[in-house]
């Protein structure tokens, strides 16, 4: 069944922050807590703490970047948190862009598809107890680990373009998106998803997507709220190609007016709680297996306090909605 899940909205600099979002996440229908890439306190960490003080919660990560550590140390992290929390772990990924590849590797991914390729390969292979293949970037010989009795680790991957939903078809458990429309999850990605998992012979990846909100309160500049949120990313190329592709006329060199463009074409939801309640039923409508709930532009631009109160109304308004 589809579900809703939390995102937490920021780089966790102290564990008592990032609890009140793990309650809400509790009371989601996917009990699960997402983070992405931390240069604060580290992801996996934060999920280990959480776990120590008796959250009884999923995790997976939206997305972790593949430049930061070995695959071995990724399956190695992976499967703890699934060993910890007695869940299955969602260990999302993603190659992040080239000029990070380079500072951190000394050189880019020749073929940043094909190294997530050999990146998700090993992984696999690494949990399966089997030993890793030496092609890749990575330096793998005789590299494996023990087995131990835990839950899965399913593996996503960040997905943008087609050649990443091919590749999700072909070998993740799970694609992740992020400021995707529904119209080119479904006219482009899905498709290209669906009709490599076909030719792989496997079942289609679920599709976990991070949906960006905001209630529209009396007062509040929810073209603020939204630029805070993703303001980087309608300035990036790559997204901004996407978004026009989608038929969202975003201009990367005005990144306020693209921010009230992807309001005014529900991109950035607002609204009621009940507003983005339906807003998020359509993403589900449309396929999308986990909707992850994401008020970063709020705790941003006003702070936690009102993150965490439009994240509670709203997703109390999808729960009162049933299975209408």
């Amino acid at each position: 069944m589809p579900t809703i899940s939390i995102m937490y909205p920021a780089m966790p600099a102290d564990i008592g922050d990032v609890l009140p979002y793990a309650r809400v996440a509790e009371n989601t229908s996917g009990r699960r807590l997402w983070l992405g890439q931390s240069f604060t306190i580290e992801t996996h960490a934060v999920f280990a703490a959480l776990t120590g003080m008796g959250v009884d919660i999923g995790f997976g990560t939206a997305v972790t970047l593949m430049p930061l550590r070995h695959p071995m140390t990724a399956a190695v992290n992976a499967r703890s948190i699934a060993a910890l929390s007695g869940h299955t772990y969602i260990s999302g990924i993603g190659p992040g862009g080239k000029e990070l590849q380079h500072r951190v590797n000394g050189r880019p991914y020749d073929k940043p598809v094909t190294a997530t390729r050999h990146y998700i390969r090993m992984m696999r292979s690494l949990l399966d107890g089997e030993r890793a293949t030496s092609d890749g970037p990575w330096p793998t010989e005789g590299i494996e680990i023990q087995k131990m009795d835990a839950p899965d680790v399913e593996i996503g991957v960040g997905v943008l373009r087609e050649p990443m939903a091919r590749l999700a078809g072909q070998a993740a458990d799970w694609a992740i998106t992020w400021l995707t429309p529904l119209t080119y999850l479904s006219q482009r990605l899905l498709p290209a998803m669906q009709q490599a998992a076909n030719d792989a012979d496997r079942a289609r990846p679920r599709i976990a997507s991070v949906v960006h909100c905001a209630i529209n309160r009396p007062g509040r500049d929810l073209r603020q709220v939204a630029l805070k949120a993703v303001g980087p990313h309608l300035s990036s190329p790559h997204y901004s190609d996407m978004l026009n592709q989608a038929g969202i006329p975003v201009d990367r060199t005005d990144p306020p007016a693209s921010a009230q463009q992807i309001i005014d074409h529900n991109l950035f939801a607002t609204g009621t709680a009940d507003d983005i309640a339906a807003t998020i039923a359509t993403y589900h409508q449309a396929g999308i297996d986990d909707v992850i709930i994401n008020v970063c532009g709020l705790y941003m631009h006003e702070g936690a306090g009102a993150a965490l109160r439009d994240l509670t109304a709203i997703t109390s308004a999808y729960n009162r909605r049933g299975d209408r």
